[in-house]
């Protein structure tokens, strides 16, 4: 199994009336991620009626790079105004330990 070195998480805040329209567009993009040879892991959740997160895994740089540009991020971003209360605040980072 490819070591996992680097991850995203992303903070995502629906419109109190876009909650379940956020839920779906996340659950929908799970295949997206299966497509990603890039990625390694990737996890949708929900935190509360309108707070989301994804956090996703990558061994290298082009993995990550790869994913901030593809589907799953223009998908979301596509229709931010229309379903986000914010911008998602999306954050780089090193992984420092793990179990999977």
């Amino acid at each position: 199994m490819t070591e996992a070195k680097l991850a995203i998480v992303a903070l995502i805040d629906a419109k109190a009336d876009k909650a379940d329209e956020v839920k779906a567009l996340l659950t929908s993009a799970q295949p997206l991620a299966v497509e990603e040879k890039g990625t390694l892991s990737w996890y949708a959740v929900q935190i509360n009626a309108t707070r989301f997160a994804i956090f996703d895994t990558f061994s290298d740089e082009d993995g990550l790079t790869a994913h901030l540009n593809g589907k799953i991020a223009a998908a979301l971003l596509g229709k931010a105004d229309e379903l986000l209360a914010s911008e998602p605040q999306i954050m780089t980072a090193d992984i420092l330990a793990s179990k999977v």
